[in-house]
């Protein structure tokens, strides 16, 4: 009898390590019903989306960041016109501030061609550039928001999947309780596992997606005030042929 109650301990305790094996991932994984698949891929297709835009803004930050002050100088210290436009039309297309100044180039330009016409007579040189100026800045500003919808989706619905899937394990485990009449661990410790792991899953998916969101936000916003800093400038300089606080010369 003392051999008997003394190997019970021995044979519970073997009996929860098994069961704690089965909340790893190896075994969600072979046991993972179509609820678990479904969500499961549909977290990892969130996931590599958000991975995605991430490294694309990050990089486009980069290049923007190491190009836009270049190019902003280069335009105004170039002495003559054509020189100036010629190296905003050798920039990259995804350049923002090169093409907002050669769409106010090409409108102050537009505009004097048609000089007697009823445009001009409509609008004056002024306000032809600055319609053509804040149609620039707002498309170039939407260019800069690609992908952030994606992860502004991504970083408030991913834990709701994992806690899908969470609650799919554990009513799993209910089944299980139910089917087996024990509440052991041999019989929750499989759908708990999955229901946890989900949860984790869903959080590493998410958290990432709102860090991202947040700072691309803010550094677009940044890059924002800056074109519209040099929109006004450019605004001014094809309006008066000077920039604010420069005294007034003839048009390039």
């Amino acid at each position: 009898m003392l051999q008997e109650s003394t190997n019970a301990p021995v044979s519970g305790a073997a009996d929860n390590a098994a069961a704690m094996q089965q909340m790893g991932f190896a075994d969600m994984i072979q046991h993972m019903d179509i609820v678990g698949w479904v969500v499961l891929c549909t977290l990892l297709a969130m996931s590599a989306m958000s991975i995605y835009w991430i490294i694309f803004n990050f990089v486009k930050n980069l290049r923007l960041k190491s190009s836009a002050d270049r190019v902003v100088n280069t335009f105004w210290e170039t002495p003559n016109a054509q020189d100036a436009i010629r190296y905003m039309e050798e920039q990259p297309a995804s350049e923002p501030f090169s093409k907002i100044a050669l769409d106010a180039a090409q409108a102050a330009a537009h505009h004097q061609r048609h000089e007697g016409s009823r445009l001009v007579e409509s609008l004056n040189r002024s306000e032809f550039v600055d319609r053509a100026l804040r149609q620039a800045v707002t498309r170039e500003s939407l260019r800069l928001e690609s992908g952030l919808t994606l992860l502004a989706t991504v970083g408030s619905t991913a834990p709701f999947v994992g806690l899908l899937g969470t609650v799919w394990g554990i009513y799993r485990a209910l089944i299980r309780i139910g089917a087996s009449g024990q509440a052991d661990m041999g019989a929750v410790a499989g759908p708990v596992g999955e229901a946890l792991i989900m949860t984790a899953i869903g959080l590493g998916v998410a958290i990432p997606a709102v860090l991202g969101f947040n700072f691309f936000t803010r550094s677009n916003r940044i890059t924002n005030n800056k074109l519209d800093t040099f929109a006004h400038d450019l605004h001014d300089f094809f309006a008066t042929g000077s920039r604010v606080g420069e005294a007034p010369q003839a048009q390039r």
